[in-house]
């Protein structure tokens, strides 16, 4: 018998662990934390449970094609090899671009962050890009949008990762690493051991929640009346960075009262720059051109934060005011008082985190899905994005830092899709400044086009993973859609409720079988300079393959073997690599990757300003205000229904066992959750005659769906926080997803109410 222990990593999500996988025989038996790598430290139960994902039993081990009408529970799947599959799909794909342009073809790809497509998430973009479609399904809206590219409105980019070693103050918002980032986790830990305090925002006493210095509890969807509050104390009591707003900031650019259009240069004079703001000089008494990139340190000190002024202008005078005292006058609606009766959270906690952050600087934070999953989702970020900003600590030593990433070539091919294509993409109309604008759409959209032809009809869909009909809200018209495709291809692992809808089923290799590269792990500037190509661990199982090769092989039959370097994964791979210095070769013969010497430069933005229209961080957004919306943050209240038959408010959150609708086949995970869950307050359940254990039912004017009741004092009494992904009953247990109406959305990025929907719960017959 042969021992064999291979060095790589977990792709299951975007923690990307350091690990080592045992080989007995070449059979996968385990796999082990590495402490050596730089997210090795520890290891969850989904990576640990690998040899049962590989060998699973009901893995979709071939090229399958439906031989029975679409709406049938049987697809009636027929085995075909690959060279039919891989015709027949590049078949329907031509013909659905004759018939209506590239726009009528549409492309899916699961989350990056949360299942192993990240291996091939390039390239399917690179496909879709290819063939001109404008159209490409993605849960960026209900995922990462709201932490990697709205933040853009304020900081010019994504909210960057948190400096852990040199932070002296952690806020976790709506973000729990313990269940979704366990090397974030790992790094918040030491983290606190060095002396950094921690603050937790979350209606659930969950994870870090737990032993963090303050736990705060908000309501789902109140979070921005929390950032607000805090930013009042901050402002009020003078902690916060004057000199990084004034000189860096958009806080002194002159703002009219009457329509709330910032002030320029071309207001005073005719031949002035409409492009260059203006400021209240308060040495002089005037209004003052004021820099944008780089600004000049000893002109900005005289510029006015606070104050009303008159600025005469070529039209006449007009009342104005700086941002800042804007923003200032927005968050004094929110005394601690008014954000404990919207949140729930006591008046004394919101003081004493405002004084937590302001008495223990550098801040770092992070969010993610807990504050992205709302109907106000766009201006929560923007309130949390300012909040930080009045710290100063963006991008400087122990604050939110954009350490300095492997230079690896972008193949994702955006530019090859015109102006006049991505102006074709669904949703862009009615969200300008959403994902839409990446192509980006929702399934809302996607469903609508298919099955009502508006705007235009959508033929043809090639999916790279994506459970939709169980990883989305109960958005309106998707089983319709899914039938009236005229085809739909999907690349799986198993046999998903949304499989059952496909034309042509694809098997997938699972991240353990096949070779995968991850250029930067994130979570420090170590990690991120550190390269991988990670090995299969197991030969792919059947005659499943990579989702790479099948773009590959999808693209030759296309007729875009050019645009996809001949056709050759490998010739792909060393192009990608090239601008690091790195060779495949060199890759492979170093299993545990490769750490480049690359510097993290702080405050990068005192050479280049931030990558805002203004070159500053941004307060007052212009690009909001251009499209209708409020350019400040604001708390907007969740546009939910409000029924008096729901009372109680639904939420959800994942597991450690589980990621989204992925694991539940596997046996070592299913007998640590063999069943559903619901958390709800004891008072809550005693009310109801419901108790630990009990079988419930959880309803919305949407539907009912069962779990099983778990007690939880610390929930707020009026919420209930239930699961999501369950597809092994019948009756759709375990499934709150469709439970909430998929109508419900942020009107900037179509982000989904899926953390905050009105339900009741009910015990069921023994």
């Amino acid at each position: 018998m042969s021992t064999e222990l291979r060095h790589t990593y977990c792709a299951l999500c975007i923690s990307r662990c350091g690990c080592v996988g045992t080989l007995v025989d070449g059979v996968l038996t385990r796999v082990d934390p590495d402490p050596a790598h730089p997210t090795g430290q520890a290891l969850c139960v989904k990576a640990r449970a690998a040899p049962e994902s590989v060998y699973a039993a009901d893995r979709v081990l071939f090229p399958l094609r439906r031989t029975r009408p679409k709406g049938e529970a049987d697809p009636g799947w027929e085995r075909i090899s690959w060279e039919e599959a891989l015709d027949l799909l590049a078949a329907r794909m031509r013909a659905a671009i004759a018939e209506h342009g590239p726009r009528a073809l549409a492309f899916g790809v699961a989350t990056p962050s949360g299942t192993a497509v990240a291996d091939s998430f390039a390239w399917i973009h690179r496909l879709a890009h290819a063939c001109h479609s404008p159209n490409l399904i993605f849960a960026t809206e209900n995922c990462n949008w709201h932490k990697d590219f709205a933040p853009a409105y304020t900081f010019g980019a994504g909210i960057g990762m948190p400096d852990y070693p040199h932070t002296g103050c952690i806020l976790l918002w709506g973000f729990n690493p313990a269940t979704s980032w366990l090397a974030q986790a790992t790094a918040v830990q030491q983290a606190r051991k060095r002396g950094a305090r921690l603050i937790v925002v979350d209606p659930r006493r969950a994870g870090l929640a737990a032993s963090a210095d303050l736990w705060l509890r908000p309501h789902p969807g109140s979070d921005a009346a929390l950032a607000l509050g805090l930013a009042h104390e901050l402002i009020e009591t003078g902690r916060f960075d004057h000199e990084f707003l004034r000189s860096w900031s958009d806080a002194p650019f002159l703002v009219a009262d009457a329509d709330g259009r910032p002030l320029t240069g071309a207001d005073l004079r005719d031949d002035g720059d409409a492009g260059q703001a203006l400021a209240w000089d308060e040495v002089n008494g005037l209004p003052l051109a004021c820099p944008n990139r780089p600004p000049n340190a000893d002109r900005q000190a005289c510029l006015a934060l606070r104050g009303r002024y008159t600025v005469q202008t070529r039209r006449g005078p007009i009342a104005c005011r700086p941002v800042f005292e804007r923003l200032a006058e927005r968050c004094r609606a929110w005394p601690a008082s008014r954000v404990a009766e919207v949140t729930g959270i006591p008046a004394e906690q919101v003081v004493a985190a405002a004084n937590l952050i302001a008495d223990n600087l550098p801040l770092s934070f992070f969010t993610w899905t807990g504050t992205c999953q709302h109907t106000n989702a766009t201006q929560t970020g923007r309130a949390i994005a300012t909040l930080y900003g009045l710290t100063g600590c963006l991008d400087a030593p122990g604050g939110n830092v954009w350490f300095s990433k492997p230079p690896i070539a972008d193949v994702m091919g955006f530019a090859w899709v015109t102006p006049e294509e991505r102006a074709l993409t669904l949703g862009r109309n009615e969200r300008p400044e959403g994902p839409p604008q990446k192509g980006w759409i929702t399934s809302r959209d996607l469903f609508r086009a298919v099955v009502e032809g508006e705007p235009y009809p959508v033929t043809c869909l090639v999916s790279f993973g994506g459970n939709f009909l169980l990883s989305k809200p109960n958005t309106r018209l998707s089983d319709a859609a899914l039938e009236k495709l005229g085809f739909f291809a999907l690349a799986e692992l198993v046999e998903t409720p949304t499989a059952r809808h496909a034309d042509l089923l694809l098997p997938v290799c699972g991240a353990w079988e096949r070779e995968g590269l991850q250029a930067g792990f994130q979570t420090s500037a170590a990690a991120e300079a550190h390269v991988q190509l990670r090995p299969a661990l197991a030969p792919p199982q059947g005659e499943s393959r990579s989702d790479t090769w099948i773009v590959f092989e999808l693209a030759k039959r296309l007729g875009l073997a050019e645009q996809f370097y001949g056709g050759d994964p490998e010739t792909a791979l060393v192009r990608m690599l090239a601008p690091s210095g790195l060779t495949p070769e060199a890759l492979r013969a170093a299993p545990g990757g490769i750490t480049l010497k690359l510097e993290t430069r702080y405050r990068k933005y005192e050479q280049s300003g931030f990558s805002t229209p203004s070159g500053r961080l941004e307060l007052h957004s212009e690009r909001l205000r251009g499209v209708g919306l409020d350019p400040l943050p604001d708390h907007v209240a969740p546009a939910i229904p409000h029924d008096p038959r729901f009372p109680l408010t639904l939420t959800t959150a994942k597991w450690p066992q589980y990621c989204h609708s992925q694991q539940r086949n596997q046996p070592s995970l299913r007998r640590r959750m063999p069943e559903p869950l619901v958390e709800l307050h004891p008072e809550t359940a005693a009310a109801r005659g419901i108790r630990e254990g009990d079988w419930i039912e959880i309803s919305t004017p949407l539907g009912a769906m069962r779990a099983r009741a778990r007690l939880d004092r610390h929930l707020a009494p009026r919420v209930i926080c239930a699961q999501y992904g369950w597809w092994q009953y019948p009756d759709g247990a375990g499934d709150a997803n469709r439970l909430i109406d998929g109508e419900c959305f942020d009107p900037v990025a179509g982000s989904n109410s899926l953390r905050n929907f009105p339900c009741q719960a009910s015990p069921l017959p023994a």
